[in-house]
């Protein structure tokens, strides 16, 4: 089990607490001497006002802030976690996700999803009932702008002819790609064109909120990994397949910091499951206290299940 961790909520009442790049770097070093693999980012680039006051949060540009962890780190895994593939064009994202490969030394984990905020898509002028379609299409011309050979490509808005995409990434033939989504579809489009499935725990109002499947328990994941490494299995790859998962019991951004042994139980449930990868986010009122628990889960979790470096 690899361990991905949030950066950091953005608090942007306050930005020196977790967005300078004096912030940035004492987390990362955290992260780094508590052996965690990878630390990860969220997009939203036009949240809307009222899913805000609702709990929901704004998030720096994933690029951006990545590109700033990786200029004070050695060894950390870049995460997106996720980037809307469908609110850029496919060729920006393969040049931002190429560049931040080039300048970490291979250190991007592309993850991905569709999306399923309307206010956002519309303020973005994407259409909402496309997006399916656009991550499919921009899956597609990204891996192709990331061969470096010229690419002709027309989908449903831009027309690219003879363009070419440099510097390559790092990472070959590009870097990871992890597709989010609990459902059928989303499972399907993981194994067609990724290198990995990012599920995440929902259950009544999440799920219908994100338009995604329920998944509430790690027995209905393991049928959904299952299902997944059937269709693997069909398809003949032989090239790993990651599965990324949040944990049931640990939120993406706030309460109360569980027990070691709580933890390494849910932890070790999850890889029995065949999960390879959990995106684990402590709580974090300030700086000093997502450092804490940074290091706390260093020396009280990973140290006791041999996952820290």
């Amino acid at each position: 089990m690899r361990i991905s961790m949030a950066l950091g909520l953005n608090q942007f009442d306050n930005p020196a607490e977790f967005m300078s790049v004096a912030a940035i770097a004492e987390m990362a070093q955290a992260l780094e001497t508590a052996g965690i693999d990878a630390c990860y980012v969220t997009d939203h680039p036009a949240p809307a006002q009222a899913w805000l006051a609702a709990g929901g949060h704004s998030a720096l540009d994933p690029f951006v802030q990545l590109t700033a962890v990786a200029a004070v780190s050695t060894k950390l895994k870049l995460h997106s976690q996720i980037v809307v593939l469908p609110y850029r064009n496919p060729f920006l994202t393969a040049k931002a996700a190429a560049s931040l490969d080039v300048i970490s030394g291979g250190r991007m984990i592309m993850g991905v999803g569709v999306g399923y905020m309307k206010a956002e898509f519309a303020a973005l002028g994407v259409p909402f009932e496309k997006r399916g379609a656009l991550v499919d299409e921009a899956l597609q011309a990204m891996k192709l702008a990331w061969t470096g050979e010229p690419v002709s490509f027309t989908g449903h808005a831009f027309d690219a002819q003879d363009v070419q995409l440099l510097p390559l990434p790092v990472q070959r033939p590009h870097p990871p790609i992890w597709c989010g989504g609990n459902s059928e579809k989303a499972i399907r489009r993981a194994v067609t064109w990724c290198d990995g499935w990012a599920p995440f725990p929902a259950r009544g109002k999440l799920s219908a909120i994100t338009g995604t499947d329920q998944l509430t328990s790690v027995a209905e994941l393991a049928d959904k990994i299952a299902f997944a490494r059937e269709l693997c299995a069909e398809q003949g790859r032989t090239r790993p397949f990651d599965v990324c998962m949040v944990p049931f019991d640990m939120t993406l951004y706030n309460g109360t910091r569980l027990n070691a042994q709580a933890i390494i139980d849910q932890l070790e449930e999850l890889a029995a499951a065949g999960v390879t990868w959990s995106a684990v986010a402590l709580p974090q009122n300030d700086r000093g206290q997502y450092v804490e628990n940074v290091l706390w889960f260093g020396e009280e979790v990973l140290a006791r299940i041999g996952g820290r470096a």
